[in-house]
């Protein structure tokens, strides 16, 4: 796809973590072009440089350090919108651009679990992407809200969907190994991680049970209808910086051999407009065969920190098959995950760039 005028957008809660990640992976995006960055009063009225305080690896883009921070106003001259509000903060402000007209890619939870509202990552249910009319005749906007899954739930899902459409999942359980950095800046006391594991996130367990079915669901009639599965998740905080790593054990209707499931993993792309969006990985998953991967550290940034990579593929004596998937949490799990939503989004059609 050739976009031959840049397609302006912007990002809220510019100045977090989260929002720091938007603007450099956004600042060279050959399709967006970032026309505003808006956070709160704290913050509205400075340029970026002095607003931002960053905090994420590498250097601010040197041509936004000028641009001053807006109000969280629906007033912006853009197309999309890049949510990295907080949730709380969210409820509120995100609604209020997809009324007026804006698309909002968001990464906040606040909508994520509405029946309207299409939850994506592009290579699993790019389809899901036909609930947005819905949503727009049930709340009277003539803009939208599609939302990114929670960050662990990414490593997860995108592990299952080409196992759960060849042999369909019945029960899962799921145990996580959750870096510091998904906690936001400044993230989990020193003297809290350090030497430790915190064997619980608030809120992280829910989310991962209720969004793993959400994404493996189907579309009936521009409607989600959620996959039937039984899950079990235990979420822990572990003295990683970035990369979540979690462990699955899988019951299947089909049970697959070790061999058909790494051969499954291995071949699974996507549908063909996915793998031609600037963003997207060649391999969105990549199987390692050596008996210790996959591990944050060496495997988080594999296709620039989009692609989850999976291993110890094994039987299991309590259900079929056991799996470690690792993810980076704050590319894949966050800002790259929705930009790639907004690719999708234009790819289909469904940005109004008039």
């Amino acid at each position: 796809m050739i976009i031959s005028d840049k397609i302006p957008v912007a990002v809220l809660g510019a100045t977090g973590a989260v929002g720091q990640r938007f603007v450099q992976l956004l600042a060279q995006h050959p399709w967006f072009e970032i026309v505003a960055l808006a956070a709160s009063k704290r913050s509205a009225g400075k340029c970026y440089a002095e607003a931002s305080q960053w905090v994420i690896p590498g250097d601010p883009p040197p041509d936004l350090g000028d641009m001053v921070v807006r109000n969280l106003d629906p007033d912006i001259p853009a197309k999309i919108i890049f949510s990295a509000l907080p949730s709380d903060v969210a409820r509120d402000i995100e609604p209020a651009f997809a009324k007026a007209g804006y698309a909002v890619c968001s990464n906040a939870a606040a909508y994520r679990y509405e029946p309207d509202v299409p939850l994506i990552i592009p290579e699993l249910n790019a389809e899901h992407t036909a609930m947005i009319p819905t949503q727009q005749q049930n709340r009277n906007w003539p803009g939208f809200i599609v939302t990114s899954p929670n960050c662990t739930t990414t490593g997860i899902t995108m592990a299952l969907k080409p196992l759960h459409d060849v042999f369909n999942i019945q029960q899962l359980v799921v145990t996580t190994m959750q870096a510091i950095s998904g906690a936001g800046y400044p993230g989990v006391a020193s003297l809290d991680i350090l030497d430790n594991v915190i064997p619980y996130i608030k809120g992280e367990e829910e989310k991962i049970e209720q969004e793993t079915r959400q994404l493996l669901g189907r579309i009936t009639n521009g409607k989600r209808e959620d996959a039937k599965i039984v899950i079990s998740a235990h979420a822990n905080r572990v003295p990683v910086i970035d990369g979540h790593t979690v462990t699955m054990s899988v019951k299947f209707t089909h049970k697959p051999s070790v061999e058909e499931a790494i051969s499954v993993l291995r071949d699974y792309k996507g549908l063909p407009v996915i793998q031609e969006l600037p963003t997207a990985p060649t391999h969105p998953i990549l199987v390692r065969t050596e008996a210790d991967r996959p591990q944050p550290r060496r495997d988080r940034d594999a296709q620039e920190g989009m692609a989850v990579t999976v291993g110890r593929i094994r039987e299991c004596p309590l259900l079929d098959l056991r799996m470690v998937s690792v993810v980076h949490n704050t590319l894949r799990g966050a800002a790259s995950g929705a930009i790639l939503n907004a690719e999708l989004l234009t790819a289909k059609g469904l940005i109004n760039t008039s």
